[in-house]
C-alpha cells in the first residue's frame, strides 16, 4: 500500500478515533499504555494522533490490553473477520452416516442412517462419499467405537490405505490395506486382534470386497 494513500490515511484516522475512545471509556492516559504495553510515548503518540499506524503485533497487544477484537480497532482486519465468518457460514454437502453396510446393498439404498457429517463442496466434487460409525476396538488407538469416518466409495485402494471392507455375507469393516502378489491382508491397528490374509482365490470366491477409501476421522467426545 503506497505511503499516505487515501485508504491508509483513513486507516490511521479510524485507529486513533477506536484508540483514543478505548482510552477514555477505560480511563487510561498514554502514559499507562506507554509503561503497561512497554511501547515508546512516541509510538503511543503517534497512534492517538493518526500520524502513525501500527504493525499487526502492536494492534493485537493494544487490542488485547482493552480485551476487544483487532477488528474493533483496525479496519486492515475486517476483512478476514468478515472472511472467516463467511466460511463458517458456507454451508457443506451432507452425506449419512451408516451406522451398519451389509453385502448386497447399495450405498445409496442402506436405510440404517445415523446421522449426517457435511463435507466440503470441493471434497465432494471429487467422487461420492458417505460416513460409517465405527464399532468395536479393532481400530484403537486412532479409532474408537462410536467414531465416525469420511468414506470416498472406490472400489479399490492402495497398499498402506485404510478401507471400508465386506467379507463374504458379513457387515463391513474397516481396516488397513496390506497388499501382497498372492492376496491381501485385512490389518487391525489394536494388537489384540490378529490380521486376516485372504489369498486371490478367496479374494474373488468369498468375495472379499472394498467398498471405498477412509478419507478423514471425526472422532466423537
Amino acid at each position: 500500500m503506497a505511503k499516505n494513500s487515501p485508504q491508509e490515511i483513513e486507516n490511521r484516522k479510524y485507529f486513533s478515533e477506536k484508540l483514543n475512545h478505548l482510552i477514555s471509556i477505560n480511563n487510561k492516559k498514554k502514559i499507562d499504555l506507554h509503561r503497561d504495553l512497554d511501547m515508546p510515548k512516541s509510538t503511543i503518540t503517534g497512534y492517538t494522533k493518526g500520524t502513525s499506524l501500527p504493525t499487526a503485533g502492536n494492534v493485537q497487544k493494544i487490542a488485547d490490553y482493552f480485551n476487544v477484537a483487532k477488528s474493533e480497532l483496525d479496519l486492515r482486519f475486517k476483512d478476514d473477520i468478515e472472511q472467516t465468518q463467511k466460511n463458517k457460514e458456507q454451508k457443506g454437502i451432507k452425506i449419512p452416516v451408516l451406522g451398519e453396510v451389509a453385502a448386497g446393498v447399495p450405498i445409496s439404498a442402506v436405510e440404517d442412517i445415523l446421522d449426517y457429517e457435511e463435507i466440503s463442496e470441493d471434497m465432494a466434487r471429487t467422487g461420492d462419499f458417505f460416513a460409517l460409525q465405527i464399532k468395536g476396538d479393532s481400530m484403537q488407538p486412532k479409532m474408537d467405537d462410536g467414531d465416525v469416518v469420511i468414506v470416498k466409495q472406490q472400489s479399490d485402494v492402495n497398499s498402506g490405505d485404510t478401507a471400508i471392507v465386506l467379507v463374504n455375507s458379513d457387515t463391513a469393516t474397516c481396516k488397513k490395506i496390506q497388499k501382497h502378489e498372492n492376496g491381501i491382508m485385512l490389518i487391525s491397528t489394536n494388537p489384540n486382534y490378529p490380521a486376516k490374509f485372504f489369498s486371490n482365490k478367496e479374494v474373488k470366491e468369498l468375495p472379499v470386497t472394498i467398498l471405498g477409501k477412509v478419507v478423514e476421522l471425526r472422532a466423537k467426545f
